[in-house]
């Protein structure tokens, strides 16, 4: 059985792999306000733990926070404490976590495989996958779970040669126990089907099973469930039944079952936000299913066919369809299109002395056709680009796409097996281009800039204020920024808290100027308008 790494080749590719995946994750990463929702609301939290040094009991608005495990919040309050609170602190540690995910991709690939080439094209389809490296970069979950279980995944099969890695494998898990709660008990039913059904040779009774006989194993498990078992008994003797019926039920479990927060979709959501958002690596994904169909009995294709049933198919039947829920697939997409692209590079290269059945002339067509076209759709964004949105890193950007597409068609079409690595830099390129733009967050746009409000409320309000705003739903980003608690209502319950507030406490509205022209709000006066949005405060 080969190593993991060997020290003539694969060290470098190893340290290669992480820079260019850190240069990514982390350029440009605090040119862009919080994203609500998420990332504005982790924010809040994180900085509430920095300031109070509550690490154990996470709060929101002074109010305990039971939704989500702490480590994702222990991060951020400790970039906080050594860089201070700002965009580019919160998003840091968790981008250089998702980072992190790439050479773990190479390093497993490294071991599923019998050559060092498909781990190779699987740590580039990985590093080039836009949903992967946009999800990363931002302060949430799901790039830190991937990571951790990636790493549980890597120490794993590196036990299978030096058994002190297994203790690594518990570590692994119990960090993904503490980053994304139950998520670890549908990616652990992957690593341990994996476990028992992959039959490596030269291995004894033809299966893994000297895992459960290393002490080494056991020890990792044992000493990694206590700082778990120790946080969720702290919540559960704090704060009692209504804990487990937040955590583990609401947002665990009913998720499950049901749409929660009215996000939802059809059974092939996930297929369609894979098909979107992973091309054009998505063309070699169904050759990379069928090759490992193909294989079935080799590590990779155990790992890869076992990955993608496995989960795939329990979060398109949840109630709860979110775009990041599919981040924890994607490794297993990179490797089987890594085994894919490994068969198209030896054919291609050989075609000279046979016709490869695969890559026959209907198939060469086909790629040719598809990547023709995605060049005059990059060509339509190089002109909308130039027309509305002037950005000149955004039209290098779909410069560089053109000149990409249109090199890969021509490669493709004289069966050069170059394209793919054409295909590779430029879709990297393209990658590092849309970071360093200012749309790469492009969500911001759903709502109004949060900058001008946020600091019209600050320093308009004072620290405990009551704030209630018209603006249909709630912005956690914006009470990131002001440092404010900012409640929507509707018209009716403006009315009637600005009229039965206490002197001593009087409210502050933040209305826009439809609403503003259907309150009568008496002995009002207008303290600044941002944005279209007007804040109202009562004359003393």
């Amino acid at each position: 059985m080969q190593k993991i790494f060997a020290r003539d080749t694969d060290y470098p590719w190893f340290w290669i792999l992480t820079v260019a995946a850190l240069l990514v994750y982390l350029v440009a990463l605090g040119n862009l306000p919080l994203r609500d929702w998420d990332e504005g609301t982790y924010a809040i939290i994180s900085r509430e733990m920095y300031r109070s040094q509550n690490w154990l009991y996470p709060t929101l608005h002074g109010a305990p926070f039971w939704e989500k495990p702490p480590l994702v919040y222990w991060l951020i309050a400790s970039s906080y404490h050594l860089g201070g609170v700002s965009e580019w602190t919160t998003r840091l540690p968790l981008a250089i976590a998702s980072a992190l995910a790439v050479p773990l991709v190479y390093g497993i690939g490294r071991h599923i495989f019998d050559r060092q080439l498909p781990a190779i094209f699987s740590a580039v389809v990985y590093l080039t996958l836009l949903p992967v490296v946009r999800h990363g970069r931002l302060a949430m979950h799901d790039g830190l779970a991937v990571t951790c279980f990636l790493f549980a995944l890597w120490c794993l099969l590196k036990g299978e040669k030096r058994r002190v890695y297994l203790l690594g494998f518990g570590v692994g898990m119990a960090l993904l126990t503490l980053s994304k709660g139950i998520l670890v008990l549908l990616l652990g039913a992957i690593a341990l089907a994996f476990l028992l059904i992959d039959s490596p040779p030269g291995l004894s009774g033809g299966n893994r099973w000297y895992v459960f006989k290393s002490w080494y194993f056991w020890l990792g498990i044992g000493l990694s469930v206590i700082p778990v078992v120790a946080w969720y008994g702290l919540q559960i003797r704090a704060y009692g039944d209504v804990f487990i019926q937040v955590h583990f039920l609401n947002q665990s479990f009913d998720r499950i079952s049901q749409a929660v927060h009215s996000n939802t979709g059809p059974p092939w959501y996930y297929l369609w936000e894979l098909i979107k958002y992973s091309m054009p690596w998505f063309l070699f994904l169904p050759g990379g299913i069928y090759l490992a169909y193909q294989q079935w009995g080799q590590s990779w294709s155990c790992l890869v066919l076992l990955g993608l049933g496995i989960y795939f198919l329990p979060i398109s039947l949840m109630g709860t369809k979110l775009p990041w829920y599919i981040i924890p697939l994607y490794p297993f997409v990179a490797w089987a299109v890594g085994a894919q692209l490994t068969e198209l590079w030896q054919q291609t290269r050989q075609y000279s002395r046979y016709y490869s059945r695969q890559y026959s002339l209907l198939g060469r067509q086909i790629f040719t056709g598809i990547f023709g076209i995605l060049t005059l759709g990059s060509v339509a964004g190089l002109v909308y680009f130039v027309l509305v949105d002037r950005q000149v890193v955004l039209i290098l950007m779909a410069i560089n796409v053109i000149l990409t597409m249109g090199l890969v068609t021509i490669l493709c079409w004289r069966q050069n097996h170059n394209y793919l690595i054409s295909l590779a830099g430029g879709l990297y390129l393209s990658l590092v281009l849309l970071m360093c733009s200012r749309s790469w967050l492009w969500e911001l746009n759903e709502a109004f800039p949060v900058y001008p409000v946020a600091a019209l409320v600050k320093t308009q309000t004072p620290v405990n204020a009551a704030i209630y705003t018209s603006y249909p739903y709630h912005r956690p980003s914006l009470n990131f920024y002001s440092d404010r608690r900012i409640q929507p209502q509707d018209i009716n319950t403006l009315n009637q808290l600005w009229t039965t507030s206490p002197p001593e406490s009087p409210p502050y509205l933040l209305l826009d100027q439809p609403v503003l022209e259907k309150l009568n709000l008496a002995n009002s006066q207008v303290l600044g308008t941002a944005e279209g949005l007007t804040l109202i405060g009562k004359r003393r």
